[in-house]
Protein backbone atom coordinates (compact mmCIF):
# COMPACT_ATOMS: atom_id res chain seq x y z
CA UNK A 1 0.00 0.00 0.00
CA UNK A 2 1.38 3.68 -1.10
CA UNK A 3 1.77 6.42 1.84
CA UNK A 4 -0.13 8.47 -0.65
CA UNK A 5 -3.18 5.93 -0.41
CA UNK A 6 -2.52 4.95 3.32
CA UNK A 7 -3.14 9.00 3.96
CA UNK A 8 -6.03 9.39 1.70
CA UNK A 9 -8.14 5.99 2.61
CA UNK A 10 -11.42 6.89 4.89
CA UNK A 11 -12.40 5.14 7.67
CA UNK A 12 -16.16 4.67 7.59
CA UNK A 13 -18.77 1.98 9.39
CA UNK A 14 -20.23 -0.75 7.34
CA UNK A 15 -23.50 -1.60 8.60
CA UNK A 16 -23.22 -5.17 8.28
CA UNK A 17 -25.32 -8.05 9.28
CA UNK A 18 -24.51 -12.08 9.79
CA UNK A 19 -26.98 -15.13 9.39
CA UNK A 20 -25.94 -17.82 12.11
CA UNK A 21 -28.52 -20.32 11.37
CA UNK A 22 -26.47 -21.81 9.44
CA UNK A 23 -23.10 -22.13 11.51
CA UNK A 24 -22.51 -25.09 13.44
CA UNK A 25 -21.16 -25.07 17.13
CA UNK A 26 -17.53 -26.19 15.56
CA UNK A 27 -17.21 -23.90 13.18
CA UNK A 28 -14.15 -25.10 12.01
CA UNK A 29 -14.60 -28.87 11.67
CA UNK A 30 -13.29 -31.31 14.53
CA UNK A 31 -10.94 -28.52 15.30
CA UNK A 32 -12.33 -27.76 18.58
CA UNK A 33 -9.62 -25.51 20.52
CA UNK A 34 -9.07 -23.74 17.33
CA UNK A 35 -12.83 -23.02 17.38
CA UNK A 36 -12.92 -21.82 20.82
CA UNK A 37 -9.68 -20.02 21.00
CA UNK A 38 -10.91 -17.81 18.13
CA UNK A 39 -14.07 -17.50 19.95
CA UNK A 40 -12.91 -15.54 22.84
CA UNK A 41 -13.06 -12.68 20.38
CA UNK A 42 -16.65 -12.86 20.71
CA UNK A 43 -16.52 -12.60 24.71
CA UNK A 44 -14.03 -10.05 24.96
CA UNK A 45 -15.10 -7.65 22.25
CA UNK A 46 -18.53 -6.86 23.38
CA UNK A 47 -17.85 -4.68 26.09
CA UNK A 48 -14.08 -3.80 24.61
CA UNK A 49 -15.20 -2.00 21.94
CA UNK A 50 -17.90 -0.50 24.03
CA UNK A 51 -15.42 0.78 26.02
CA UNK A 52 -13.22 1.94 23.29
CA UNK A 53 -16.18 4.26 21.89
CA UNK A 54 -16.95 5.50 25.41
CA UNK A 55 -13.03 6.57 25.73
CA UNK A 56 -13.08 8.01 22.43
CA UNK A 57 -15.93 10.29 22.80
CA UNK A 58 -14.44 11.36 26.31
CA UNK A 59 -11.84 12.47 24.32
CA UNK A 60 -13.03 14.30 21.31
CA UNK A 61 -13.25 17.83 22.77
CA UNK A 62 -8.96 17.18 22.96
CA UNK A 63 -8.82 16.49 19.31
CA UNK A 64 -7.76 19.63 17.45
CA UNK A 65 -6.97 18.18 14.56
CA UNK A 66 -9.51 18.19 11.73
CA UNK A 67 -7.99 15.13 9.96
CA UNK A 68 -7.55 12.78 13.02
CA UNK A 69 -11.32 13.80 14.34
CA UNK A 70 -12.97 12.73 11.56
CA UNK A 71 -11.05 9.22 11.38
CA UNK A 72 -11.83 9.39 15.23
CA UNK A 73 -15.49 9.27 14.66
CA UNK A 74 -14.78 6.91 11.67
CA UNK A 75 -12.98 4.58 14.34
CA UNK A 76 -16.17 4.76 16.46
CA UNK A 77 -18.74 3.91 14.40
CA UNK A 78 -17.01 0.59 13.39
CA UNK A 79 -16.10 -0.53 16.71
CA UNK A 80 -19.85 0.12 17.68
CA UNK A 81 -20.45 -1.72 14.79
CA UNK A 82 -17.83 -4.30 15.84
CA UNK A 83 -19.73 -5.01 19.63
CA UNK A 84 -23.16 -5.08 18.20
CA UNK A 85 -22.21 -8.83 15.63
CA UNK A 86 -19.80 -10.07 18.00
CA UNK A 87 -22.88 -9.69 20.53
CA UNK A 88 -25.15 -11.88 18.01
CA UNK A 89 -22.39 -14.56 18.32
CA UNK A 90 -22.52 -15.02 21.49
CA UNK A 91 -26.61 -15.18 21.16
CA UNK A 92 -26.11 -17.52 19.01
CA UNK A 93 -23.20 -19.71 21.33
CA UNK A 94 -26.50 -19.22 23.87
CA UNK A 95 -28.99 -20.86 21.38
CA UNK A 96 -26.83 -24.08 20.94
CA UNK A 97 -26.80 -24.57 24.80
CA UNK A 98 -22.69 -22.71 25.37
CA UNK A 99 -24.15 -19.86 27.52
CA UNK A 100 -21.23 -17.21 28.29
CA UNK A 101 -22.54 -15.18 30.74
CA UNK A 102 -20.45 -16.13 33.85
CA UNK A 103 -17.27 -15.14 31.92
CA UNK A 104 -18.73 -12.21 30.36
CA UNK A 105 -19.42 -10.55 33.59
CA UNK A 106 -16.22 -10.63 34.26
CA UNK A 107 -15.16 -9.01 31.53
CA UNK A 108 -17.73 -6.62 31.82
CA UNK A 109 -16.64 -5.61 35.09
CA UNK A 110 -12.92 -5.03 34.12
CA UNK A 111 -14.07 -2.44 31.01
CA UNK A 112 -16.98 -1.12 33.21
CA UNK A 113 -15.67 -0.86 36.52
CA UNK A 114 -11.64 -1.13 36.73
CA UNK A 115 -11.54 1.18 33.43
CA UNK A 116 -14.21 3.48 34.07
CA UNK A 117 -14.85 7.12 33.74
CA UNK A 118 -13.39 7.15 37.09
CA UNK A 119 -10.24 5.63 38.45
CA UNK A 120 -10.51 2.36 40.31
CA UNK A 121 -10.58 2.28 44.35
CA UNK A 122 -10.53 6.04 44.81
CA UNK A 123 -6.73 6.01 42.97
CA UNK A 124 -5.39 9.71 42.83
CA UNK A 125 -4.94 11.02 39.31
CA UNK A 126 -4.22 13.94 38.41
CA UNK A 127 -7.08 15.44 36.22
CA UNK A 128 -7.23 14.45 32.28
CA UNK A 129 -4.59 11.50 33.39
CA UNK A 130 -6.64 8.81 34.27
CA UNK A 131 -8.14 9.55 30.13
CA UNK A 132 -5.08 9.46 28.87
CA UNK A 133 -3.71 5.93 31.00
CA UNK A 134 -6.94 4.45 28.95
CA UNK A 135 -5.88 5.84 25.66
CA UNK A 136 -2.80 4.24 26.00
CA UNK A 137 -4.51 1.30 26.84
CA UNK A 138 -6.84 1.05 23.65
CA UNK A 139 -3.31 2.13 21.63
CA UNK A 140 -1.75 -1.47 23.20
CA UNK A 141 -4.76 -3.55 22.68
CA UNK A 142 -5.67 -2.22 19.23
CA UNK A 143 -1.57 -3.28 18.35
CA UNK A 144 -2.75 -6.99 18.52
CA UNK A 145 -6.47 -6.29 17.51
CA UNK A 146 -4.31 -4.80 14.23
CA UNK A 147 -1.84 -8.14 14.01
CA UNK A 148 -4.88 -10.71 14.65
CA UNK A 149 -6.78 -8.82 11.69
CA UNK A 150 -3.64 -9.17 9.52
CA UNK A 151 -3.43 -12.69 9.96
CA UNK A 152 -6.78 -13.79 9.58
CA UNK A 153 -7.02 -11.63 5.94
CA UNK A 154 -3.98 -14.54 5.17
CA UNK A 155 -4.78 -17.44 7.52
CA UNK A 156 -5.37 -20.09 4.17
CA UNK A 157 -5.37 -22.84 7.16
CA UNK A 158 -8.95 -21.69 7.90
CA UNK A 159 -10.01 -22.19 4.43
CA UNK A 160 -8.42 -25.47 3.85
CA UNK A 161 -10.09 -26.70 7.07
CA UNK A 162 -13.62 -25.84 5.68
CA UNK A 163 -14.31 -23.24 8.47
CA UNK A 164 -17.77 -22.32 8.17
CA UNK A 165 -17.95 -19.14 5.21
CA UNK A 166 -19.98 -17.10 7.13
CA UNK A 167 -17.80 -16.86 10.59
CA UNK A 168 -14.65 -16.36 8.66
CA UNK A 169 -16.51 -13.25 6.70
CA UNK A 170 -17.22 -12.13 10.12
CA UNK A 171 -13.76 -12.32 11.14
CA UNK A 172 -12.09 -10.72 7.87
CA UNK A 173 -14.26 -8.30 7.90
CA UNK A 174 -13.81 -7.14 11.42
CA UNK A 175 -9.71 -7.83 10.74
CA UNK A 176 -9.86 -5.81 7.71
CA UNK A 177 -11.29 -2.69 9.64
CA UNK A 178 -8.91 -3.35 12.53
CA UNK A 179 -6.00 -3.24 9.61
CA UNK A 180 -7.96 -0.15 8.40
CA UNK A 181 -8.33 1.66 11.43
CA UNK A 182 -4.70 0.52 12.90
CA UNK A 183 -3.33 3.87 13.64
CA UNK A 184 -5.82 5.93 15.44
CA UNK A 185 -5.89 4.97 18.96
CA UNK A 186 -1.97 5.32 18.44
CA UNK A 187 -2.30 8.41 17.20
CA UNK A 188 -4.67 10.05 19.52
CA UNK A 189 -3.12 9.06 22.29
CA UNK A 190 -0.03 11.01 21.03
CA UNK A 191 -1.87 13.65 20.43
CA UNK A 192 -4.14 13.76 23.48
CA UNK A 193 -0.20 13.35 25.34
CA UNK A 194 1.04 16.58 23.50
CA UNK A 195 4.41 17.26 25.32
CA UNK A 196 3.67 15.40 28.29
CA UNK A 197 7.62 14.01 29.42
CA UNK A 198 5.73 10.89 30.49
CA UNK A 199 4.62 10.27 27.48
CA UNK A 200 6.32 7.39 25.77
CA UNK A 201 6.81 5.75 29.22
CA UNK A 202 3.10 5.58 29.85
CA UNK A 203 2.84 3.20 26.55
CA UNK A 204 5.52 1.42 27.69
CA UNK A 205 3.88 0.76 31.08
CA UNK A 206 0.40 -0.05 29.61
CA UNK A 207 1.51 -2.67 27.33
CA UNK A 208 3.62 -4.27 29.72
CA UNK A 209 0.22 -4.74 31.35
CA UNK A 210 -2.10 -5.11 28.34
CA UNK A 211 -0.27 -8.12 26.93
CA UNK A 212 -0.47 -10.19 30.18
CA UNK A 213 -3.87 -9.60 30.80
CA UNK A 214 -4.96 -9.78 27.26
CA UNK A 215 -3.30 -13.64 27.23
CA UNK A 216 -4.52 -14.85 31.05
CA UNK A 217 -8.15 -13.57 29.63
CA UNK A 218 -7.64 -15.26 26.41
CA UNK A 219 -6.75 -18.77 28.54
CA UNK A 220 -9.13 -18.18 30.49
CA UNK A 221 -11.52 -17.53 27.69
CA UNK A 222 -10.40 -20.63 25.81
CA UNK A 223 -10.76 -22.99 28.80
CA UNK A 224 -14.18 -21.79 29.58
CA UNK A 225 -16.07 -22.53 26.10
CA UNK A 226 -13.98 -25.69 26.01
CA UNK A 227 -15.50 -26.70 29.60
CA UNK A 228 -19.01 -25.28 28.74
CA UNK A 229 -19.27 -27.08 25.30
CA UNK A 230 -22.08 -29.28 25.64
CA UNK A 231 -20.91 -31.12 22.11
CA UNK A 232 -17.45 -32.21 24.15
CA UNK A 233 -19.20 -32.74 27.22
CA UNK A 234 -16.25 -32.67 29.25
CA UNK A 235 -13.89 -35.01 27.30
CA UNK A 236 -11.59 -32.17 26.31
CA UNK A 237 -9.48 -29.58 28.12
CA UNK A 238 -8.15 -26.25 26.98
CA UNK A 239 -4.42 -27.58 26.35
CA UNK A 240 -0.89 -25.76 25.30
CA UNK A 241 -0.05 -28.91 23.05
CA UNK A 242 -3.47 -29.01 21.42
CA UNK A 243 -3.31 -25.32 21.34
CA UNK A 244 0.02 -25.45 19.18
CA UNK A 245 -1.50 -28.73 16.96
CA UNK A 246 -3.90 -25.97 15.67
CA UNK A 247 -0.99 -22.82 14.88
CA UNK A 248 0.77 -25.78 12.96
CA UNK A 249 -1.91 -26.44 10.90
CA UNK A 250 -2.76 -22.73 9.94
CA UNK A 251 -5.34 -22.24 12.25
CA UNK A 252 -4.39 -19.97 14.83
CA UNK A 253 -1.77 -17.22 15.05
CA UNK A 254 2.20 -18.15 15.93
CA UNK A 255 3.42 -17.17 19.35
CA UNK A 256 6.03 -15.12 17.22
CA UNK A 257 3.52 -13.21 15.15
CA UNK A 258 1.76 -12.51 18.52
CA UNK A 259 4.98 -12.16 20.80
CA UNK A 260 7.38 -10.08 18.33
CA UNK A 261 4.17 -6.93 18.11
CA UNK A 262 5.59 -5.87 21.42
CA UNK A 263 8.82 -5.26 21.05
CA UNK A 264 8.01 -3.33 17.67
CA UNK A 265 5.51 -1.37 20.44
CA UNK A 266 8.13 -0.33 22.38
CA UNK A 267 10.09 1.49 19.84
CA UNK A 268 9.90 5.32 20.07
CA UNK A 269 10.03 5.51 16.51
CA UNK A 270 7.27 2.96 16.43
CA UNK A 271 3.83 3.69 14.24
CA UNK A 272 1.07 0.98 13.88
CA UNK A 273 1.05 1.93 10.03
CA UNK A 274 3.89 -0.36 9.63
CA UNK A 275 1.54 -3.29 10.95
CA UNK A 276 -0.17 -5.50 8.16
CA UNK A 277 -1.35 -4.71 4.48
CA UNK A 278 -4.05 -1.87 4.09
CA UNK A 279 -4.05 -2.87 0.25
CA UNK A 280 -5.24 -6.38 1.24
CA UNK A 281 -7.53 -5.19 3.75
CA UNK A 282 -9.04 -3.11 1.43
CA UNK A 283 -9.19 -5.40 -1.49
CA UNK A 284 -11.16 -7.69 1.52
CA UNK A 285 -13.92 -5.20 2.02
CA UNK A 286 -14.57 -4.98 -1.11
CA UNK A 287 -15.12 -8.74 -1.92
CA UNK A 288 -16.66 -9.62 1.70
CA UNK A 289 -20.57 -10.73 1.18
CA UNK A 290 -21.46 -9.00 4.34
CA UNK A 291 -19.64 -5.56 3.24
CA UNK A 292 -21.11 -5.51 0.03
CA UNK A 293 -24.65 -6.06 1.39
CA UNK A 294 -24.07 -3.32 3.26
CA UNK A 295 -23.36 -1.02 0.33
CA UNK A 296 -26.31 -2.98 -1.56
CA UNK A 297 -28.35 -1.97 0.80
CA UNK A 298 -27.20 1.60 1.16
CA UNK A 299 -27.56 1.94 -2.17
CA UNK A 300 -31.35 0.17 -2.54
CA UNK A 301 -32.49 2.97 0.42
CA UNK A 302 -30.69 6.00 -1.52
CA UNK A 303 -32.71 5.44 -4.52
CA UNK A 304 -35.96 4.90 -2.45
CA UNK A 305 -35.25 8.09 -1.54
CA UNK A 306 -34.21 9.34 -4.86
CA UNK A 307 -37.88 7.80 -5.89
CA UNK A 308 -39.73 9.31 -3.78
CA UNK A 309 -38.81 12.83 -4.15
CA UNK A 310 -39.72 12.83 -7.92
Amino acid sequence: MSAELDEQHPIVPRRVSFDWRETPLHWIPDEPTATHVINVLHLLLPAGERWFVKVFKESLPLVTDARLLKDVKGFMGQEATHSVQHSSVLNHLSEQRLGTEAYTRHVNFLFERLLGEKPPWGMPFPAGKWLLYRLAFIAAIEQFTAVIGDWVLRAEGLDRAGADEVMLDLLRWHGAEEVEHRAVAFDVYQHCGGSDPARYARRIGTMCVTAPVLLWLWARGAAYLIRHDPRLAGRLRYSLREHNKAVDKGLLPTWRELGSAIPRYFRRSYHPSQEGSLRKAVDYLATSPAARAAVDAVDAVGRAALGRRK
